[in-house]
């Protein structure tokens, strides 16, 4: 295997690396959606739902962070072949990530002042209107950066899917290398083409969190 860099070969493998991007980009946005949706009914959950729901609850969530994201994959791949690889990719890391982003919900419930609370029951107002009209706008707002964190590093997970056969960019990359025996181009194109999509999107966090901040 040589380890000349050629231009010719790098512009090549690009056509094969976008169409692994377009695997990447739909399970990242799909997982997002799937775990910001899940970590806000889990941190709602645990933070107003009875102990025997609470509970469990944080078991489970405990359990998720502290295992593997390869691990899940894998167990979800054979546990439910009725399913495509590609499915079971976007449920595992929409649901692993709920897991990180309900505790980021979770801090920004417990940031809502105390007096905004007893202002709702003040008001007597219903336990879902409290939540949707007093709570949870203050809380979403104050969370935003750190969900648009964990945006990108889904987007730099989904190499993981490799495991249970799904065709991402870096997959597609290895297999531009085993095609012409050339590995440096494909992956370093892979890298750049990583960079280029997170570099913007970081910057637009930082800008969205200064504009929050005031």
């Amino acid at each position: 295997m040589s380890v000349d860099w050629s231009w010719e070969r790098a512009f090549d493998s690009i056509p094969f690396l976008l169409e692994g991007f377009k695997i990447t980009l739909l399970a990242t946005v799909l997982g997002f959606i799937l775990a910001a949706t899940l970590g806000l009914v889990i941190a709602v959950l645990r933070h107003a739902g009875p102990k025997f729901v609470t509970i469990p609850l944080r078991m489970a969530s405990e359990f998720i962070r502290l295992t593997p994201l390869v691990v899940q994959l894998l167990f979800a791949y054979y546990l439910l072949p009725q399913f495509s690889a590609l499915q079971i990719g976007i449920a595992v890391l929409g649901i692993h990530y709920s897991t990180y982003m309900a505790e980021v919900y979770r801090a920004g419930i417990d940031a809502v002042p105390p007096g905004q609370w007893e202002a709702a029951r003040a008001l007597s107002l219903p336990t879902t209107r409290t939540w949707r009209g007093v709570v949870l706008p203050q809380a979403i707002r104050n969370t935003v950066p750190a969900l648009g964190n964990y945006a990108i590093s889904m987007f730099k997970d989904t190499p993981f899917l490799f495991a249970i056969t799904v065709v991402e960019m870096v997959t597609a990359a290895q297999q531009y290398g085993a095609r012409t025996f050339q590995y440096l181009e494909p992956i370093t194109m892979a890298g750049v083409i990583f960079l280029l999509a997170s570099y913007p999107t970081s910057i637009l966090i930082r800008r969205l969190e200064k504009n929050l901040a005031y």
